[in-house]
């Protein structure tokens, strides 16, 4: 290869980085790390610990600790990777609600959301991939076949709790409840006028909404509240050979299952985010203070201000000028 063709195809890839291709770049590992993490917990506690002689004992309730935490962490460390460029929604609800109220570009949509679920499945292929021996020696200590089963499906993609039976709304307003919380409260730790954590805490408070959402929510539907977190990996299942339990989702007690942790997440995504901008965002913005002007204490709704940003009472104002806040509110 020539050095002419070398340095083309440099500055190409220079120009793929530099634009939207960068991001979706960073949304496909974001999303990969999140399944590596959090299915890799899955696996762990499911057949991993179990089959490898690591577990002497029954963990019982405590195995559902393991993969609240692992999940959590998981956006952790997503969000680390991917947020410095893309901004790591690694979640196409997050995607949505961002582009409904907080003008994230249309066009970006759906990139995003392909790019999110590519990540997924390889996140899931890898997964496979590494707890292969254990899930097949899983389904023998269970004397059952992959094609079907859904104890062992559930390392990859969700599925509703049998008491629900085959009913769709209990499952649905799971997702969409779960999926508002989480935006909800991704909305007040990136808002900037807000109490925003400092110090690049970010990615681990919002980590820890999501094991919050796990142990409060889990166990109704799985806790999806992330349509590329349980597409991707339902597909590769299904390539895998789990047969209808991934798609179109049949079980016992639960059929034609997949479109709900796509469906609930993306409305969820957006009622979390417009009812954070009505009780709070729009709150904080009617009461931010002009440039130059004494901010209220907190819980105190400011003066009145004249046009040149004096206050209108007999008061002097402030001596110092603070920086007007920014955030990602509108």
């Amino acid at each position: 290869m020539s050095a002419t063709n070398t340095r083309h195809q440099t500055n190409g890839l220079a120009r793929l980085r530099q634009t939207t291709g960068g991001e979706l770049l960073a949304e496909f590992l974001g999303t990969a790390i999140l399944i590596l993490l959090g299915c890799g917990s899955v696996a762990v506690a499911l057949a991993g610990l179990p089959g490898s002689g690591r577990q002497t004992a029954d963990f019982g309730p405590a195995n559902w600790l393991i993969i609240a935490f692992g999940w959590g962490l998981a956006v952790v460390f997503a969000v680390y990777a991917a947020g410095g460029v893309s901004g790591a929604h690694i979640n196409p609800a997050v995607t949505l609600a961002m582009a409904v109220r907080r003008a994230f570009p249309w066009v970006k949509v759906v990139p995003y959301w392909i790019a999110q679920v590519l990540g997924a499945f390889a996140g899931a292929a890898v997964v496979y991939a590494v707890y292969y021996e254990a899930i097949n020696a899983f389904l023998q200590e269970a004397g059952t076949q992959k094609s079907g089963d859904v104890a062992s499906f559930s390392i990859f993609a969700t599925f509703p709790a049998e008491y629900f039976g085959n009913g769709i709304w209990g499952p649905l307003v799971d997702q969409i409840v779960g999926t508002a919380i989480l935006v909800m409260l991704v909305a007040a730790l990136i808002d900037n006028r807000n109490q925003a954590p400092q110090s690049n805490f970010g990615p681990w408070a919002i980590g820890f909404v999501v094991v919050a959402i796990g142990l409060s929510f889990g166990t109704n539907a799985g806790y999806a509240i992330n349509p590329a977190r349980d597409f991707g990996p339902r597909m590769l299942a299904w390539v895998a050979g789990w047969g209808e339990a991934a798609m179109p989702g049949n079980g016992d007690w639960f059929s034609n299952y997949w479109w709900i942790p796509i469906a609930g997440p993306l409305v969820g995504g957006v009622l979390g985010i417009l009812v954070y901008d009505f009780f709070i965002g729009q709150v904080l913005i009617a009461r931010e203070t002009p440039f130059g002007v004494e901010a209220p204490p907190p819980g105190r709704v400011p003066e009145p201000t004249g046009e040149a940003g004096t206050k209108t009472s007999s008061e002097e104002p402030v001596s110092e000028s603070r920086p007007p806040q920014t955030s990602t509110s509108e």
